[in-house]
């Protein structure tokens, strides 16, 4: 490794690959075992009994709590032991037992952004991309190649399908489930429904009454009607002058490739 063995960040009980690169400034506890050419960035801590492997790239200032299983090989028929990746970004919290696995296919990437909290025993598999602020809570799973933007809520033991894209600042509500994409801005409930917009959510966000109000009412033309959802996306745009937040509701909407959630009209 690049850094000392005397470091005094670096507790004698851990064993490190001589592969790993580790800032003189980052901190490594108790019996951590990093295995193979792991890089650790500045005032990152790694907690007592966490295992780190593979060609993970850690960033600055995250703190990874004990027994957390960081770049192990994904849980994937698919994967033949080619060289793949996990990339974490900068500040991120990951919380006791979690695990995140690297990627599947040679010179493919896990991608988890910046300023995410990862609870217990959370588990992210290979080929997902994680954006910032995003909070996945303890016992949610997500599936391969599961997409989730900025500023998502995933609540306690949800499970999310692979290729699922859950949308920015949507929430999903304890024990929910969904093999459909997540729009931006809403709450699901249940197995992919949609019951209404995150409004706490966008508030804490700053979106001003008037942006929230104009999603609010596309909430309510899309899933709050029996009308065709392609029909209810034709009305809105037809009416013109939609805000940016509407807009990209809708675009989010007529890209997705699995089908969105159904509203709670449509089950």
């Amino acid at each position: 490794m690049t850094t000392s063995e005397s470091n005094s960040r670096i507790n004698p009980t851990a064993v490190i690959d001589a592969r790993a690169e580790i800032h003189p400034k980052a901190e490594i506890g108790p019996y951590v075992i990093i295995d193979g050419p792991v890089k650790i960035g500045r005032g990152t801590r790694v907690m007592a009994h966490s295992y780190l492997t593979g060609w993970t790239e850690i960033g600055e200032d995250n703190i990874i709590h004990m027994g957390a299983v960081i770049g192990h090989e994904p849980q994937d028929w698919e994967y033949e032991g080619g060289e793949t990746y996990l990339r974490i970004g900068h500040r991120n919290t990951i919380r006791e037992h979690a695990q995140i696995h690297r990627g599947t296919k040679p010179g493919s990437s896990t991608i988890i952004g910046d300023d995410n909290f990862i609870m217990n025993q959370a588990h992210i598999a290979h080929n997902c991309k994680i954006g910032n602020h995003i909070v996945i809570a303890g016992g949610a799973l997500l599936a391969g190649y599961v997409g989730v933007e900025d500023s998502a809520f995933i609540s306690g033991n949800c499970v999310v399908h692979q290729f699922v894209r859950i949308g920015k600042l949507a929430l999903l509500r304890g024990l929910s489930r969904t093999s459909r994409d997540v729009p931006p801005y809403c709450i699901m409930d249940g197995t992919h429904t949609v019951k209404a917009i995150n409004q706490v959510g966008l508030e804490r966000a700053g979106y001003s009454k008037e942006s929230i109000g104009e999603i609010k009412r596309a909430f309510s033309q899309l899933f709050r009607r029996k009308s065709n959802l392609a029909q209810a996306i034709q009305q809105l745009e037809d009416k013109g002058s939609l805000t940016e937040e509407v807009r990209y509701l809708l675009d989010f909407i007529k890209s997705s490739e699995r089908g969105v959630c159904f509203g709670p009209k449509n089950r």
